[in-house]
């Protein structure tokens, strides 16, 4: 897995690119579908299928929606994987509880589904997740914001910058994560909006990107203009919010914390934007996934999940150049070298 990986040429459109399999595989192929084909971290995710598709003679197909939450492009690309004949999906849903007939329909007709970064709902609708620890990657921003802030903390005023109102399963992972780790009665940990914290100004949605992240957080300094901390679901959401704040000369007085660990979100580490990150690995996922197709394709071997959990974990780590005490962190440069291995 630590091998140099070849990055591909990325394609603007839905359908990606189909590497030639040699003879002896050539009846092995896969789809990735994922939420966009813009958002940093599915690039990366395909960068790294693609790379391995390659080294291990299987036909890839990339499939992506319009924007992120567009589930019906993703279900209709279920739909032509299963009439291709593919051996097996690796797929990030957007809608992680409605996806799941299509879902269902793909396993029956005898394909390996794998969910990648975002578990399904349940997460037995796919043969297997391989997946960061996003409950914990949420838990880790949340537990060095508090921190962070010390005995300020307790006056928090909190925003949380949200995926999309069908609260998919990565977007309740990360955001109840961070509320358990600052220190916030979640109530139900499978929802969103049930606390009572005061210190909860409110929710927005940004569809996980930088122009719903700036709509985001305006929306939420009308609501208060004395939001400190913000949560925020991924690093293109951050970046909006930053703009937000600095477009009111607040970005010097808000924390801002996020998942993704990607190459751009750490360099906004580094230069102040975010104060902490949680570091996914996303080509790991994609790549991991291929070769599971691939095994499976060969021998009808299924994958395991990490001993103790009900997926596969590939791993998360807090990027900071602030270390708070008692949360283990990586610093900017060491994130550097490690995004989005």
């Amino acid at each position: 897995m630590k091998k140099s990986l070849i990055t591909a040429a990325l394609s603007t459109l839905a359908l990606g690119v189909v590497f030639a399999a040699p003879a002896q595989a050539a009846d092995v192929s896969a789809c990735l579908i994922t939420k966009t084909d813009t958002n940093p971290f599915f690039v990366k995710m395909k960068e790294g299928a693609t790379a391995k598709a390659a080294e291990l003679g299987v036909t890839l197909k990339s499939y992506a929606g319009k924007v992120d939450g567009d589930s019906e492009s993703q279900v209709a690309a279920i739909e032509t994987c299963i009439a291709d004949g593919a051996k097996g999906i690796l797929l990030t849903a957007s809608d992680t509880k409605g996806i799941v007939p299509a879902v269902q329909k793909a396993r029956d007709a005898g394909l390996l589904v794998i969910a990648l970064d975002t578990p399904l709902e349940p997460i037995n609708s796919a043969d297997m997740t391989f997946a960061t620890d996003n409950l914990l990657a949420g838990e880790l921003i949340g537990k060095w914001a508090a921190a962070t802030l010390g005995d300020a903390a307790k006056d928090a005023k909190i925003a949380f910058l949200n995926l999309t109102p069908s609260q998919p399963s990565v977007d309740v992972l990360r955001n109840q994560g961070f509320m358990k780790g600052f220190g916030i009665d979640v109530v139900d940990i499978n929802k969103i909006g049930d606390e009572t914290d005061p210190r909860i100004v409110g929710h927005d949605i940004t569809n996980g990107n930088e122009e719903g992240g700036r709509t985001a957080m305006e929306n939420l300094l009308q609501k208060d203009p004395s939001i400190n901390v913000v949560h925020t679901i991924n690093e293109p959401a951050a970046a909006g919010a930053y703009e937000a704040l600095k477009a009111v000369g607040k970005e010097g007085d808000v924390l801002i914390v996020s998942v993704d660990g990607g190459c751009p979100g750490v360099k906004n580490v580094a230069e102040g934007v975010i104060g902490a990150t949680s570091q996914q690995y996303p080509l790991l996922m994609a790549s991991l996934g291929i070769e599971a197709i691939k095994k499976f394709a060969d021998t009808g071997e299924k994958p395991a999940a990490s001993e103790g959990k009900s997926f596969f974990d590939t791993g998360v780590a807090l990027v900071t150049d602030k270390p708070a005490a008692g949360v283990e962190s990586i610093d900017t440069k060491v994130g550097t070298e490690k995004c989005w291995g």
